[in-house]
């Protein structure tokens, strides 16, 4: 995001913590009965706590409170009944636990660009391993799987991780890309040229996932991007891109005043068009607040 004169902050700097505007929700829709969507928002900071001093007030050394990294997280519980659900709450509390069982990666100057790769490749891998011992011990349980898209940003860079077809899009100078790749057994075939993309989106085997957590196999893909005071983020499940296309999402962010008030008219967007699944949509971009001198 620019400052009114049209230049970047100084340095395109690191976002301070009251520059980032960042909004998230999730609606049952208007169809299911259970909501199987989580979502999860965190950052992870260097804390020192003051235990006891002598210095006075003025004399006190800026102990501050600095945000090392931002972890947003989309899960789409995978079938019917409460296994959906299970699955989708456990890989988010799996994964934020490992992530900050990680946080030498976040404190570490020498930290390499594998460094993060593997700890979210690991985080996914954990909370695969997890959701399928756990539905394991609970065999009443049909089906226990789900999607994972992470978004982990550490400054000046951001890493994408995916299993499954919730997404991750960027909207930048007026144009969406969809950077996440959809692992359904429709894309596979796409991908492979036996579909079209257009036989692709009709195909009975548009909703079926051939990597997820908890599934037969997960496939987990990071992907590192350069970060940027001009991108606007949106992850979402499948409950969103069912009913909204590419183009409604593109003119929703190039409009938008706040990241609350655009998760809101998307997901209205969603239930209008009518809401058959459940809908979870996170809006995140950094705003200046002080103009370079």
């Amino acid at each position: 995001m620019t400052t009114p004169d049209g230049a970047l902050p100084a340095d395109n700097r690191k976002p301070r913590d009251d520059e980032i505007d960042v909004y998230a929700l999730t609606h049952i829709g208007k169809v299911r009965k259970t909501n199987q969507d989580h979502f999860l928002l965190a950052s992870i900071h260097k804390r020192i706590q003051l235990l006891q001093t002598s210095l006075t007030d003025q004399q006190r050394l800026p102990f501050g409170d600095e945000r090392l990294g931002v972890i947003a997280m989309v899960a789409d519980g995978v079938g019917g009944g409460e296994g959906g659900g299970k699955a989708s709450a456990t890989t988010l509390e799996i994964a934020t636990q490992y992530l900050v069982g990680s946080t030498d990666c976040f404190y570490r100057a020498d930290a390499t660009e594998e460094d993060f790769i593997h700890a979210l490749q690991d985080a996914a891998r954990r909370c695969h391993a997890t959701v399928a011992e756990r539905a394991k011990s609970e065999p009443q349980i049909r089906s226990m799987a789900t999607t994972l898209t992470l978004w982990m940003g550490v400054w000046p860079w951001y890493y994408i991780l995916q299993v499954g077809d919730s997404r991750y899009y960027l909207f930048r100078d007026g144009q969406l890309t969809q950077v996440s790749r959809d692992q359904t057994i429709a894309q596979d075939l796409v991908d492979q040229g036996v579909f079209t993309r257009a036989v692709g989106l009709r195909s009975r085997f548009a909703n079926v996932l051939s990597s997820a957590i908890g599934g037969q196999q997960a496939e987990p893909v990071v992907t590192r991007l350069r970060a940027d005071w001009h991108n606007v983020h949106l992850m979402c499940s499948d409950g969103l891109t069912k009913h909204v296309p590419d183009e409604r999402i593109a003119e929703r962010l190039a409009a938008m005043t706040s990241a609350k008030q655009v998760a809101e008219q998307l997901l209205q967007d969603a239930l209008d068009g009518g809401g058959t699944d459940n809908v979870t949509i996170v809006v995140g971009r950094s705003l200046p607040k002080d103009l370079p001198s």
